[in-house]
């Protein structure tokens, strides 16, 4: 006769296969057989939520929990759902829990650092993961990590040998190298960090993350587009700087010199991403649509600089004005391009839109004399205009998640 023990023996087996499908069906059948298990409960809401089954994977979890509350694996496991679940907020007592009841596990304090990170709560997320290498030194997700969190908190002394470290205890570790490419990428050299992603698309293809920090590293390799980019990230003004105009004009200087920053680093992302679309080895890593915009963002500082260089000629002060403000387009076409909400996007290539018609208007305003000074100013409020997306696309992302 099968007992429930050995049907949960198999059940784990089964789930470290990654098969839980059928390990949900042999633990389903040992629930029916005994329904007060609480190991079963625990270990059918693990196989319910790789499924995806959220709803049904907590509440298993839960009752699990109810029928052992003094057991540290069912709050473990009700830690595991929940993280799985997005749902730190439930994930981080269930964790502790666990903890209190048994604070030897190295896999428990590994949970408690994944859910930290989860939250962006980096220094916690360090101590935790510092915590399970107490308990054991050789854990290499433990060791990618802290070295997450120390990239994170931009501790390269300490990110980079841990990174390193993740990577010699698990040489076949996605992770493993994705951390290495990352701390490389944020304190070392583009080409490892580069040579990291590859290392790990070849591991797992299906790391999509992976190929897009793969582009940045291919990218970062141009030492113009590292300068303007770690430029673009350091100076980009606030709110509270805006409410000081009032009393110090001059610093409307600073904010042109930050959006022309910005715009810089956009026609060198633009430039650097086209470059990538035309090589053979890396044309496949881009989207087409990355690459479109790229090319888009590249035609356009040209077209304004010939539409610029054709109203000097010609002294149509509307015409070069307009110029200007064709080459200004490339910031919000490319805030719209790295904007992760799609509600987002749309908002921001609609702005990019009606600044485009406005430069055109302003063009049509310039074919008549008596109209010609209003075809200035909307040409040059629509310079202005694009320049300062910049703050607008922060507060779309804000806005919109």
């Amino acid at each position: 006769m099968v007992t429930v023990q050995a049907t949960l023996e198999r059940a784990r087996s089964l789930l470290d296969l990654r098969r839980p499908v059928e390990a949900a069906r042999e633990l389903r059948g040992a629930i029916t057989h005994d329904p007060q298990h609480p190991t079963a409960h625990a270990l059918l809401a693990v196989a319910l939520i790789e499924q995806g089954e959220v709803a049904e994977a907590a509440a298993e979890a839960d009752e699990a929990v109810r029928l052992a509350p003094d057991f540290w694996f069912t709050h473990y496991t009700a830690g595991q759902v929940y993280y799985r679940a997005h749902r730190p907020d439930r994930a981080l007592p269930a964790v502790e829990a666990s903890l209190a009841l048994a604070p030897e596990h190295a896999n428990t304090w590994e949970l408690l650092a994944r859910v930290r990170v989860q939250s962006d709560q980096w220094a916690e997320a360090a101590q935790a993961a510092r915590q399970g290498l107490r308990i054991d030194p050789q854990d290499s997700d433990l060791v990618s990590l802290l070295a997450v969190a120390l990239v994170m908190l931009g501790d390269a002394a300490e990110a980079r040998p841990a990174a390193a470290l993740a990577v010699r205890l698990n040489p076949e570790s996605a992770t493993a190298h994705l951390v290495y490419g990352r701390a490389e990428l944020a304190f070392g050299d583009p080409r490892r960090a580069a040579e990291a992603f590859r290392e790990v698309l070849r591991l797992d293809p299906s790391f999509d993350h992976a190929r897009d920090l793969l582009v940045l590293a291919l990218k970062r390799r141009n030492p113009l587009y590292r300068v303007l980019t770690r430029l673009r990230g350091r100076f980009r003004g606030g709110r509270r700087m805006a409410l000081l105009l009032p009393m110090a004009p001059p610093l409307i200087a600073v904010f042109v010199l930050i959006a022309v920053l910005h715009w810089a680093a956009w026609v060198a992302e633009s430039w650097a991403t086209l470059r990538l679309h035309r090589g053979r080895t890396t044309r496949l890593l881009l989207e087409g649509a990355q690459a479109r915009v790229a090319v888009l963002c590249c035609v356009l500082p040209v077209a304004g600089a010939l539409l610029l260089a054709s109203g000097v000629a010609s002294g149509l002060e509307a015409v070069g004005t307009a110029g200007a403000a064709v080459m200004a387009l490339v910031t919000p076409v490319q805030e719209a391009a790295h904007t992760g909400s799609r509600r987002g996007r749309s908002v921001l290539y609609g702005w990019a839109a009606l600044l485009a018609l406005a430069i055109v208007t302003s063009l049509v305003l310039a074919a008549s004399p008596a109209t010609a000074g209003t075809g200035v100013t909307v040409a040059l409020l629509s310079a202005y205009a694009a320049l300062a997306t910049i703050w607008g696309a922060t507060a779309v992302r804000g806005a919109t998640g």
